[in-house]
């Protein structure tokens, strides 16, 4: 642990195993990401060392059983990985939050044991995967989708557009949501696996981001990509269901990727602080910055404690819907308010692109938007307490 790194305290302190993950990821961030973090936003692109080397640590299938090629760990390891990457990069950080907790997730869960053989064992080695759900159309009212699916023969024909496409430029295997009958309303709605090459599929726009602009966000074109029978993932008409419980597990890797996000601000402030002087003496005499530090560091630990309870209630097989909502909701808002503190620590200086803490103030910006709004987690939070047989 480096000196200006802020300790978890002991509701938040972790095993060996735990510490040694962590520590293991804080060096490869460190020592690897943090040396391309600017330019890598500068030219929004990921650099694909970065991605060969999270599959060559394990990053990429914490969960996945080892004899499918993962690291046959607990949800709570990825949201370990996903708090350190974020703490350098919140990019890096998405890439792989998206890998473990959406696409390995999903499969994992709902995937036959042929397709967890197939697919899995690539996202583990080599393949980077997205999960693809939003359209124009279709954000924070997710099921209102217009992509199809229409029976051919031993498969489906998909036809439409997706949009905000995580991971999109780089993946190979793409989770894929469509309705097979509009009809049917959200019950219509199913999975399929598609692979990259597979006839009707292309990758389209790539968008041009406030933010994370080294994670690709991507447009996804469907013209008529015929999907096998076997390649749809879970039961017709039951991908309403895979989509909202994965999702629901998806932010509480967001909310990770904004504890990390707040604490990497955090670090780059008490850092700047102890060294700049202003009227003789260090801005870390100064009563006023001791409180607004003070105050941020308490966000960070609050906000840790709701991720870390809310992943661990997952791996315990225990209800987890509202704790993973209020995870991402505070989190995110966590780590904007420390963002923006940061850059007025540093100044002038923290309003250029010469430091850390103007991209993260840039990055911090998405984690109110993606995988639910900051409204719809107030939506969710405010129906489980409303109910009448919740005690408060």
């Amino acid at each position: 642990m480096s000196a200006s790194e802020l300790a978890p305290g002991p509701l938040t302190s972790l095993s060996e195993e735990e510490e040694l993950l962590r520590n293991t990821v804080r060096e490869f961030a460190q020592t690897v990401i943090a040396p391309r973090a600017a330019d890598m936003d500068r030219v929004a692109k990921m650099d694909p060392e970065i991605i060969e080397q999270c599959f060559e640590l394990g990053l990429m299938g914490i969960e996945v059983p080892e004899e499918l090629g993962g690291a046959g760990s607990s949800f709570f390891m990825a949201i370990l990985v996903i708090e350190e990457l974020a703490a350098v990069d919140p990019s890096v950080a998405v890439l792989v939050d998206v890998q473990n907790t959406l696409v390995n997730n999903a499969l994992l869960r709902w995937g036959t044991a042929s397709q967890q053989a197939a697919y899995l064992r690539k996202l583990t080695a080599d393949t980077v995967g997205a999960y693809c759900l939003s359209e124009a159309a279709s954000g924070s009212d997710a099921f209102a989708l217009q992509t199809r699916a229409l029976e051919d023969g031993a498969g489906y024909r998909l036809n439409g557009r997706k949009l905000w496409i995580t991971n999109g430029n780089e993946a190979g295997v793409y989770l894929i949501f469509a309705t097979v009958d509009p009809a049917l309303g959200y019950r219509g709605i199913t999975g399929f696996i598609v692979e990259r090459g597979f006839s009707g599929f292309s990758v389209g726009k790539k968008e041009d981001k406030l933010g994370i602009r080294a994670s690709s966000t991507v447009e996804l074109v469907l013209d008529d990509c015929w999907v096998p029978r076997e390649n749809v993932l879970g039961e017709v008409g039951k991908g309403y269901k895979i989509a909202i419980e994965t999702l629901n597990e998806g932010r509480i890797g967001i909310g990770a990727q904004m504890i990390g996000l707040a604490r990497g601000a955090l670090n780059h402030a008490k850092g700047h602080v102890l060294e700049r002087k202003q009227f003789g003496k260090a801005l870390s005499e100064f009563q006023g910055v001791q409180f607004q530090l003070a105050q941020c560091a308490t966000e960070v630990e609050a906000a840790r404690l709701l991720v870390y309870n809310a992943s661990r209630l997952k791996d315990a097989g225990l209800p987890f819907l509202t704790q993973a909502a209020m995870a991402k909701l505070f989190a995110s808002q966590t780590a904007e308010r420390c963002a923006s503190q940061a850059v007025e620590f540093l100044g002038g200086t923290g309003f250029t692109k010469d430091f850390p803490v103007e991209k993260l103030y840039r990055d911090a910006k998405i984690g109110a938007i993606y995988e639910g709004t900051s409204n719809m987690q107030l939506v969710t939070i405010a129906k489980q307490l409303l109910a009448r047989d919740v005690v408060i």
